[in-house]
């Protein structure tokens, strides 16, 4: 299947466009941009006619993909204000990636309608929690250790792999509820990032897909991951500054509607088509 550059153009162009957003809610609210980059990839692949039962997961590894990067650089920009619990990333990786390498082998097995539910479902879930959840609801006042950290780490990467994000939807909850600020939970759900996309990219990698966009190598999508890459890196940093300087309560705000309306318009697409 060929394309001429009336199709293509406009589509390097949303790319740009998404990846530059992406850039900028990966540093301001900590979620690495996948809660955008999923449903936007499935869009534009969608439009370029490569709808299959596997697209879900070319959308899922492709944003995991990104997050590798884009997590990385702004948990560096965080880290440069002193905003990141590195106690919290060393003593939790082991629990997050196992879950994100179980979340991987999960996802590789389920259709793109079965991952495009469990996406919105996850995702409204989270944005209800941090749009009506209150201040002052703790699970307790310090991290958890032992089984339960074994447990909940396990949880976010397992359920971050299914919705390709880096963790950030998960993360911050997490951390609120155990009464780290929510600017620190921001800035540490950052580094949750690369530890869920490391192990599950390098098993998307082995991912056969049978209709693939061009140049998908295993299910990520090397033109829509370096285009996506260049602009998170320019405007990334961008979304750091924003999050230092706005106060935690609009910041919470924002976490919730965004993720909301994105949840929403998936459920919309499943059910509506």
């Amino acid at each position: 299947m060929t394309y001429d550059m009336a199709t293509l153009l406009p589509m390097i162009a949303i790319l740009m466009a998404i990846g530059a957003f992406a850039g900028v809610i990966a540093g301001l609210l900590g979620v690495g941009g996948g809660i955008v980059l999923v449903p936007a990839f499935f869009y534009v692949f969608s439009h370029l006619g490569f709808y299959s039962d596997q697209l879900m997961q070319v959308c899922l590894a492709t944003s995991l993909a990104t997050i590798i990067v884009t997590s990385a650089r702004s948990v560096m920009a965080h880290n440069k204000k002193g905003a990141v619990e590195w106690d919290i990333l060393r003593s939790w990786w082991p629990y997050i990636g196992a879950g994100a390498v179980v979340g991987m082998l999960v996802a590789s097995s389920l259709r793109s309608t079965t991952l495009q539910i469990i996406f919105g479902v996850l995702a409204l879930g989270a944005g209800l929690y941090m749009a009506f959840g209150k201040s002052h609801w703790r699970l307790g006042q310090v991290m958890p250790l032992g089984p339960k950290r074994a447990g909940i780490g396990a949880c976010v990467g397992f359920f971050s792999v299914l919705m390709g994000i880096g963790g950030g939807s998960f993360g911050v909850p997490v951390m609120s509820l155990y009464n780290i600020a929510i600017h620190r939970a921001v800035a540490t759900a950052a580094g949750f990032g690369m530890i869920i996309a490391v192990p599950s990219v390098i098993g998307f990698l082995f991912v056969t897909i049978d209709t693939a966009p061009p140049y998908t190598l295993g299910a990520v999508n090397l033109p829509a991951f370096f285009i996506v890459i260049a602009m998170t890196l320019l405007t990334a940093p961008l979304g750091v500054k924003l999050a230092h300087r706005m106060d935690p309560a609009p910041l919470k705000r924002i976490f919730a509607l965004f993720i909301t309306l994105v949840a929403l318009n998936m459920l919309r697409k499943v059910i509506f088509g």
